[in-house]
């Protein structure tokens, strides 16, 4: 009967797969997995030829997409075959459709690598079904508080599926994540030394961290982007930050190149967040033997995600999207920095959004004030726009509490895009930014044409 209900769900999901793709190629990346795994429970575990010494997942707070789609990219220029939810499906609904569009009408799975992104809540469910021998965390830090409460929640997740026979792959440069590596069988560290773009904090606003050992206070010596970089814990002196076995060094921001070892790579993003990526594919790529030459030559084609860093062209003015994570102040603040790094006269429309997920409906914007504005409001920024029906208010005294003039902010409370490109057009300022979610970008890219 088991095998049975195996077949029925492999058959109707693959037939879901098909009606799905005749209908929207760019859809059906969960349903097939919903429909195979409602009639068998057990579909993963039941699928045939994986070898799980080869199955990579990578979870963490930040940076997990653009470290699986970096690490996937990396094997194809190598001619490696791999089954991976490379589009962004992280549940373990959306690994079952990986699988899926991967396994013959018998069940059986041929490719070589399997590399899946997985949301850090559902770990412990997809690796119940998927073994894999190679788990990667990037980092754990605050994010979704309605959803997670604190990162030690997430923390003691992710802690309770690693075991001896786990090879697990840490940022060396996050304290909460190199820590886990205790639970493992075996770690693997990787990292980013400072570099011109490393910076120290001493402000108000700023939010500290205790060690994961003991709970004393962690001194950070440079961060390379917020809360991750060069740290000690005076207490019990857990450190880290300098004995990673995978680090990139001499990070060169305007040739675009950076060391790992001895061989220089060629990559096509530099910010100081893309460079945990590299340094997690590096890491992988080493251990699971694939060519360097083929992994250099894979950095220079590679193209991130659309919708993380985009250009919309609007009567002559360019408006820059800076894709963030509602309540993550780790990637808000990575985007204030990189407005803060353009020295141009600028104007910026900053729209911080309520959460709709599940009531009561999400309005808490703590994570501004974790993020430190002072460069932000100190780089020739001319104005800014802040929008949102919910938390305009809100947004505008984060900026104020920070030491903005309060008459080179304008506040529309209202999500509408007509509102929003009125009050662009008041100002002639053509180097624009815009910070928010991705489905205000993806209104603004149908919206604007209309104009």
């Amino acid at each position: 009967m088991k095998a049975l209900r195996f077949y029925v769900g492999l058959w109707l999901g693959k037939l879901a797969a098909a009606v799905i793709n005749l209908i929207d190629k760019n859809r059906g990346t969960n349903t097939p997995g919903v429909v195979a795994m409602k009639i068998c429970p057990n579909f993963l575990s039941m699928l045939k030829d994986i070898d799980y010494q080869k199955m990579v997942f990578i979870t963490g707070t930040n940076g997990k997409s653009t470290s699986n789609n970096m690490f996937i990219h990396a094997l194809k220029t190598a001619g490696k075959s791999v089954t991976t939810n490379l589009s962004g499906a992280n549940l373990i609904t959306g690994v079952a459709t990986a699988m899926l569009h991967s396994a013959s009408l018998t069940g059986h799975v041929n490719t070589e690598f399997f590399v899946f992104e997985t949301d850090e809540r559902f770990l412990p469910k997809i690796y119940k079904h998927l073994p894999a021998k190679n788990i990667c965390i990037t980092n754990i830090q605050k994010d979704q508080v309605q959803r997670n409460g604190e990162p030690d929640y997430i923390y003691k997740i992710i802690r309770d599926v690693l075991n001896k026979d786990v090879t697990v792959f840490v940022n060396d440069d996050e304290p909460r994540c190199k820590s886990l590596g205790a639970y493992a069988g075996r770690v693997v560290r990787y990292g980013v030394a400072k570099n011109d773009r490393s910076f120290t904090k001493d402000g108000f606003y700023d939010v500290g961290m205790p060690c994961p050992h003991c709970g004393h206070a962690l001194r950070f010596h440079s961060y390379n982007i917020d809360n991750v970089g060069s740290y000690t814990c005076p207490s019990c002196g857990f450190s880290g930050g300098a004995d990673a076995d995978c680090r990139i060094d001499s990070v060169n921001y305007q040739a675009g190149t950076f060391t790992c070892g001895d061989r220089t790579y060629v990559a096509r993003y530099t910010e100081p967040y893309f460079l945990y990526g590299y340094a997690l594919c590096l890491a992988l790529c080493n251990e699971l033997n694939v060519p360097l030459d083929q992994v250099a030559a894979s950095f220079k084609t590679f193209k991130n995600i659309g919708g993380r860093l985009e250009n919309l062209s609007y009567k002559g003015k360019t408006i820059k999207y800076i894709r963030i994570k509602q309540e993550n102040p780790e990637t808000l603040q990575s985007a204030f920095d990189f407005v803060a790094r353009d020295p141009e006269p600028k104007l910026l429309m900053l729209g911080l959004e309520q959460l709709e997920d599940f009531q009561p409906y999400y309005t808490n914007t703590f994570y501004a004030f974790d993020c430190d504005v002072d460069a932000l409001i100190h780089a020739n920024l001319e104005r800014v726009i802040c929008f949102s029906e919910a938390v305009a208010y809100d947004t505008a005294n984060r900026l104020i509490y920070g030491g903005m003039d309060q008459e080179r902010i304008s506040v529309l409370p209202t999500d509408s895009d007509d509102a929003l490109l009125d009050e662009l057009d008041k100002f002639d300022c053509e180097n624009v930014y815009l910070i928010t979610w991705l489905h205000k970008y993806e209104e603004l890219e149908r919206d604007i044409p209309q104009r």
